[in-house]
């Protein structure tokens, strides 16, 4: 069992930031390829969550996901459900449009 007093909490703002630099130092100026864009994806989930993991906040499991596409355009958004406890959980996102 954690002792409260000594467990941070996650802080978005913080994971925003830190998420909006490593997307962009991964593609900026980059042009859109499927078969790339597969391997990329992956990569910058496991730089996300490597950086997560080193804020080093005890009890909390991570999910990142992380999602490529062509800009043609047109609009497009993505959703996710889960199971969610507004007192212990929490979430970061960042977008970057090219």
């Amino acid at each position: 069992m954690y002792n409260m007093s000594y467990v941070q909490i996650f802080r978005p703002p913080v994971a925003t930031k830190f998420m909006q630099q490593i997307i962009q130092a991964h593609l900026q100026n980059k042009v859109y390829n499927a078969e790339e864009c597969q391997k990329l994806s992956k990569v910058i989930a496991e730089e996300i969550k490597a950086k997560l993991i080193e804020l080093e906040l005890g009890r909390y499991k991570y999910v990142v996901n992380v999602a490529l596409g062509e800009n043609l355009g047109n609009g497009a958004r993505m959703d996710a459900r889960c199971h969610w406890d507004q007192e212990s959980d929490g979430s970061a996102q960042a977008f970057f449009p090219n």
